[in-house]
């Protein structure tokens, strides 16, 4: 067994990171958090209270000022300060990502290596964002400009700790905001850290900070008055619960919430070449990514072929110890998410559906049996009544219906309440040009799946979301837009005189 190199640092009681500097904590709650792999105890965090939220936000607003005075030039600089230490960092980022998230190392370094790209490109193309003139009737001119919201407040979720955050954040920091970070309590350290090498990096106080709770902490960040922009990466109850928060106070939000992304495999796919994008679309971070490949839809003419090579594929993953550089899936979360899957494959089993393979804990070494672990499981011929078929598991469940042409493959796929991903695998240009258009999804791959860029838009609709990551709509939804009007006649048109314009 190759093993990644182990980190060396011992456990620590983690402060609070808001101002630029460690802080001790108000609040006396202290959450604990563990490997969900082997349940060992990696670090102790604070529970933010009320006063210790309000000093973070107090923080943020006081950043606000001299951050967003910069020239984004200037700005640029320090987040591309800011990415070259991460860059430095990449192998330790990434053995603390997956002792948190229970992810493979290799995964998470192959992650980690790209995480500084969002602070360069947001960086990069804030210094390119112009506004316009326009001459307008009646002799006026009007000029518009983008303009920061003020502080932002960005709440992360467990699945994908630093490069959610990221994604976020340089948007934000390149649009002239300050931040006030909430992540989540299952994997909150990573986010601690990177406020510290931002202050490391030289990044100004108060620009970037961090605070650590449960929900009620996530609630008292959303309702300070010196936030007003809220960016959520969570579950569709918590997005209605911060969605009715940000309408109360009359401030935009930006939600990616859940997903059960169908990916549609049409007669004319090489089997195995689908049947690995497959498995890589379901079973890459044990299937806990918002647009996990979770329903496969596929043609009947190549059903029973497609089912055996997807199941070779699937029994063959290596399930194991994060820090094993052979492993191929590691555990779920936690053990609420373990229970919940296995509560699907029972029901699954129940409703009659066939399955292919896993459907159980596997078999594990005495060093990971207080670990959650699922296999990857595989079932067929699930239909639409199920609640494999419409539910969102967030595990390594997935199941396969089959469909009898095109028309009835987007009607499987558009029956859902979600729509963030999808995938369509087929050699036929024509068709899959025609099928994305016809899928309703925020982010639809071809022929292979997961993939992202910081040019690439991410978001979705409906129980998915609204608002969008990446790209020039990601910075501009953290900017807000005005214009000024300017008169360019020499004299004033006095409407209680007799005046003629008006509007």
């Amino acid at each position: 067994m190759t093993k990644a190199n182990p980190s060396n640092a011992p456990r620590k009681h983690y402060q609070l990171h808001h101002g630029g500097q460690w802080r001790e904590p108000h609040g006396k709650g202290v959450i604990d958090v563990f490997s969900p792999a082997t349940g060992a105890l990696l670090g102790h965090v604070p529970v933010a209270d009320p006063d210790d939220v309000s000093a973070a936000a107090t923080s943020a607003a006081a950043g606000a000022a001299g951050w967003r005075s910069l020239e984004p030039l200037e700005r640029a600089r320090h987040m591309n300060s800011l990415a070259s230490l991460l860059r430095s960092r990449i192998g330790e980022l990434a053995e603390l990502e997956s002792a948190m998230t229970g992810r493979p190392i290799r995964e998470m370094r192959a992650q980690m290596g790209r995480i500084p790209e969002w602070l360069e490109y947001f960086g990069s193309i804030a210094t390119g964002l112009e506004g316009e003139a326009n001459r307008v009737k009646g002799g006026f001119i009007t000029l518009t400009a983008y303009e920061p919201v003020g502080v932002c407040a960005l709440l992360t979720s467990w699945n994908h700790p630093v490069l959610i955050l990221v994604k976020k954040l340089a948007a934000s920091l390149a649009a002239g905001n300050t931040c006030l970070v909430k992540p989540s309590e299952l994997t909150p350290i990573s986010s601690l850290l990177l406020c510290e090498w931002a202050r490391e990096a030289g990044m100004p106080n108060g620009t970037i900070n961090v605070v650590t709770g449960g929900g009620e902490t996530g609630a008292l960040v959303c309702s300070a008055p010196a936030v007003q922009m809220i960016d959520l990466t969570g579950g569709k109850v918590t997005g209605r619960k911060v969605a009715a928060v940000a309408a109360s106070r009359l401030i935009p939000c930006i939600l990616e919430l859940g997903g059960k992304a169908p990916i549609l495999i049409f007669e004319d796919v090489q089997i195995e070449e689908a049947a690995a994008g497959a498995v890589f679309a379901a079973f890459v971070a044990a299937g806990q990514t918002c647009v996990s490949g979770t329903r496969f839809l596929v043609s009947e003419r190549i059903y029973e072929p497609f089912l055996e090579a997807f199941r070779r594929r699937a029994v063959a993953l290596r399930v194991g110890a994060p820090d094993d550089l052979a492993t191929d899936i590691g555990p779920v979360i936690s053990a609420a998410s373990r229970d919940r899957c296995l509560d699907y494959i029972a029901q699954t089993r129940e409703q009659g559906a066939r399955l292919l393979c896993g459907g159980s804990v596997p078999p594990l070494p005495d060093s990971l049996k207080a670990g959650y672990f699922v296999q990857p499981t595989v079932f067929a011929d699930v239909t639409p009544q199920m609640s494999l078929f419409r539910e969102e598991v967030f595990g390594p469940v997935v199941s396969v219906t089959p469909f009898s042409d095109e028309e009835h493959a987007i009607a499987l796929a558009n029956d859902s309440e979600f729509a963030l991903g999808a995938g369509v695998w087929t050699r036929d240009v024509g068709r899959a040009h025609r099928v994305a258009g016809s899928i309703r999804a925020g982010v639809i791959w071809i022929n292979d799946h997961h993939k992202n860029d910081p040019r690439s838009v991410w978001g979705g609709f409906g129980e998915s979301g609204h608002g969008k990551e990446n790209g020039w709509d990601a910075l501009k939804g953290h900017m807000q837009k005005r214009s000024v009007i300017v008169r360019t006649q020499a004299d004033f048109d006095d409407w209680f005189s007799g005046g003629s314009r008006y509007g």
